[in-house]
C-alpha cells in the first residue's frame, strides 16, 4: 500500500516540543457505524490515505482500530485523531475516557486528542479546567499533540490566557459558504493549525453553480475543487466517504491548480452559512 503523496502541516506543540506533521489531507469518519468503519477505513489505507480522523462521540473507534491493525502499516506512517466526548469534560472523566479511546484504537500513543466541542455554557464544567487535563494527557506521553474542536475566539482567549498553552489545531466547520475568516486570522496569530470539518459542506456545495461551472473549467469533480481550495488556503481537511472511488477522486487534487480569479470566486460564496451546529448550541 503505497501512501498518497499528501503534504503536511507541523504541528509544534507535542510532547517535549517534538514536532508531529499532520497530513494536510485525511479520512473524516464522522455518522460511519463501528460495524462499517473497518472495511471504510481499510479502504482508505490501502488508496493510500494515512491520516484517520475519528472521535468518542462516533462510537466507531473500534472499527478504526481494527482496519489500522489489519493494514499492518508502520505505525510511524499513520497520523490518528480522535475527540473526548461531552459527557466527560471532568478531569477524572477525562482521564478514564482517554485510557477507553486508547485501548479501543489498541494504540499505545495517538497522534492528536482534542476536546470536540467547549461546553462553555454547561453547568459545572469549565473549559478552563478541561485544558488543564488535556495538558495532563499530554505530559504524560501517550499522545503527540493537542488541540480543540468548535472553539470560538473568546473560548481560545480563555484557555491560553489561563494556562499559556496554545491548542495544536481547532477542528472547525469550515468551507466556501463559511470561510471562518476572523477566527482563522487569530488561528495564524496564535500559530494553530486550522482543520476542516463539514469540508464540502455536507456535500450541497457540489451543486453550487459556481464550483460547477470551476470545475467543469478545470476538468475535475466538484468535491476535487473544493478540496483543492482548502488545500491551497493551507487548511488540513478531512473530507469523509464511504465509497473507495470518492476516496480516490477526493485524493487526486495535487496536480490542479486554481489561479487567482477561481480561489476568489469560492471565497465570494462566503455567507456565514452553518450546515452544522454553532458550538453555543452544543451543551450538556
Amino acid at each position: 500500500m503505497c501512501a498518497l503523496s499528501v503534504p503536511a502541516i507541523a504541528l509544534t506543540r507535542g510532547t517535549n516540543g517534538e514536532e508531529a506533521l499532520i497530513p494536510q489531507l485525511g479520512l473524516g469518519t464522522y455518522k460511519i457505524p463501528d460495524d462499517e468503519a473497518e472495511r471504510v477505513v481499510s479502504d482508505a489505507l490501502e488508496v493510500g490515505y494515512r491520516h484517520i480522523d475519528t472521535a468518542q462521540m462516533y462510537g466507531n473507534e473500534a472499527g478504526v482500530g481494527r482496519a489500522i491493525a489489519a493494514a499492518g502499516l508502520p505505525r510511524q506512517d499513520l497520523f490518528i485523531t480522535s475527540k473526548l466526548n461531552n459527557p466527560h469534560h471532568r478531569r477524572e472523566d477525562a482521564l478514564r475516557s482517554f485510557d477507553a479511546t486508547m485501548e479501543t484504537l489498541g494504540l499505545e500513543v495517538l497522534d492528536l486528542f482534542l476536546v470536540h466541542w467547549p461546553l462553555a455554557d454547561s453547568a459545572g464544567i469549565d473549559l478552563v479546567d478541561t485544558w488543564r487535563t488535556m495538558i495532563e494527557i499530554l505530559h504524560s506521553g501517550r499522545v503527540r499533540a493537542i488541540g480543540v474542536s468548535n472553539y470560538q475566539p473568546e473560548h481560545l482567549r480563555r484557555i491560553v490566557e489561563a494556562t499559556g498553552v496554545v491548542p495544536a489545531v481547532n477542528q472547525i466547520e469550515l468551507h466556501p459558504w463559511l470561510i471562518q475568516s476572523e477566527l482563522r486570522s487569530m488561528h495564524a496569530q496564535l500559530g494553530i493549525t486550522t482543520e476542516s470539518w463539514s469540508p464540502l459542506g455536507r456535500g450541497r456545495l457540489l451543486t453550487n453553480p459556481v464550483v460547477m461551472d470551476i470545475a467543469e473549467t478545470v476538468g475535475v469533480s466538484p468535491s476535487q475543487i473544493i478540496i483543492r481550495w482548502h488545500l491551497q488556503k493551507s487548511l488540513v481537511v478531512i473530507p469523509k466517504s464511504t465509497h473507495r472511488g470518492r476516496m480516490v477522486t477526493n485524493a487526486d487534487v495535487l496536480s490542479i491548480a486554481l489561479d487567482d480569479a477561481q480561489m476568489a470566486a469560492l471565497d465570494a460564496l462566503d455567507q456565514g452559512l452553518r450546515t452544522g451546529s454553532h458550538p453555543d448550541q452544543i451543551q450538556v
